[in-house]
This record gives C-alpha cells, structure tokens and sequence, in this order.
C-alpha cells in the first residue's frame, strides 16, 4: 500500500471518531501539518472529508454514500433470498431480483424455473430500461422531474413488435406503474416471453429492489400470468419486510 494511501485512510478512521482540528490529525499521523493538509485538500475534492467552521475537519457525504451503496448491494440480495426461493418454490417460474445503478438496471439475482424453458437474462447482465418489468418499476419509483430527464435519454431499442418506442408512451407506462404497484412486460423485450415485476421497499420507504416473474407464453398466458400478481406482491411485501419496511416508513 502507498504511504498517502495508507495516510490517508488512517485519517478517515481517526475522523470517524469525530472532528479534529489539523494540529491534532498531524500529531495522529506524525507527519507535518503540510503533509496532512495535502491529503486533506484531494480528500475535501472527492467529497470524503469537509470543513466544519475553520479549524475542524470531518467526514464528508461520498463517504456515507459509498457506505449506503455497500450495504444496499450486499444485504438487499442476502436479505430477499429467502422471499425470492419461496416465489419460485411456490410458483415454479423463472424469479429475477434486480437493483437500479448510475443509470442502469441490473440483475442481481435469478432462480431459474423449473420448466424446461431458459430466460435471456443473468446475473450481471443489464435489463433495458424500456421494455423490462423491473426497471419499469425501478425508475417509475423515481422523482416526476428524474423519469422525464431519464425517458429522454433512453436508446428506445424495438426488440420485439410490443416495445415501447417513445418517451410519451414510456412516461405513461411509468404512471400506470406506480398507481398499480406492479409492472408488466407484455412481450416487449422478448418474443413469447412476459413478466411481472414488483418494488421492494427499505426501512426508509425507497425501492431498492425489483422481484419479477418471468413466464413463457406457451406455459401461461397473460391473463394466467396476471392472476399471479398477488403471489408477487406478497413475496415482494415479505422481501421488503425483511429490508426493515414497514407501513410506517411509507
């Protein structure tokens, strides 16, 4: 490790004990208050550290942003898993859970049906924001003034005759999604192949995640796959519990 990364982080650990003046972090490190004040300033740049009035230092807000993302990515998965198993224990078919990421969807898990039938999909692959159950949930959760900026942006891909191809048509779908709770996917990213899709909630009442069943139409028609919807919504209501949701934090 390189001496001002190791510097540097030993700063931010004696900094996570509270504030502390540049005097009392050069004697923590032993170096010359010059030497301190360079790592200061790059970490101050990069949002990890910040002035608090003109003598004290602390931590800085991409230091908790980081931390909120290391746990999101690693519990919501662990956290769901049991709720994701008894879905598709329950109902055999192919169960995505999916996170939404610097402007991508991404599957984050997957089990896989007991059909002899494969989805597209894998962990680690990017769901297309347009004509995926999960993502449709994921950015209708959104603030109005964010989906509208992000429908703009989308490279609306015809993948099949039912994708949607305009930010109007996908703004609507939005709004639907968010009144009906839940997002379907009517063969719009792959032929034959359609999908539910429903939030899951953390204790401060944000979606985190996206749970979706995916079904090929010879097994299950739309209205077969519809009629599974309050399945979803159950196991996505004991997957959010399981993030620390509750009705009050709605």
């Amino acid at each position: 490790m390189s001496q001002s990364l190791d510097r540097a982080l030993v700063l931010l650990d004696e900094l996570s004990n509270g504030q502390r003046t540049l005097d009392q972090l050069a004697e923590r490190l032993s170096v010359h208050k010059s030497t301190v004040l360079r790592l200061l300033r790059t970490l101050e740049s990069h949002r990890f550290v910040q002035r608090d009035g003109v003598r004290y230092y602390r931590l800085g807000t991409s230091l908790f942003d980081l931390a909120f993302r290391a746990l999101d990515e690693r519990d919501v998965r662990r956290a769901v898993e049991p709720a994701l198993r008894a879905l598709n224990a329950e109902t055999g078919h192919t169960v995505h859970l999916a996170s939404y990421e610097d402007g991508e969807v991404i599957y984050i898990d997957k089990y896989e049906s007991r059909h002899n039938v494969r989805m597209y999909s894998r962990i680690g692959r990017r769901a297309p924001l347009h004509c995926t159950a999960v993502a449709k949930v994921l950015v209708a959760a959104m603030p109005a003034d964010q989906r509208a900026v992000l429908a703009q942006a989308i490279t609306y891909e015809k993948m099949t005759p039912n994708t949607i191809t305009t930010p109007r048509a996908y703004l609507a779908e939005l709004t639907r999604v968010a009144e009906h709770g839940y997002a379907v996917d009517d063969e719009e990213h792959e032929k034959h192949i359609h999908c539910v899709a429903a939030p899951i909630r953390d204790a401060r009442g944000e979606v985190v995640a996206a749970m979706s069943l995916s079904v090929p139409q010879m097994l299950l028609d739309l209205d077969g796959l519809l009629r599974l919807v309050p399945t979803l919504l159950a196991a996505a209501a004991s997957a959010s519990a399981e993030c620390g949701f509750t009705e009050r934090s709605s």
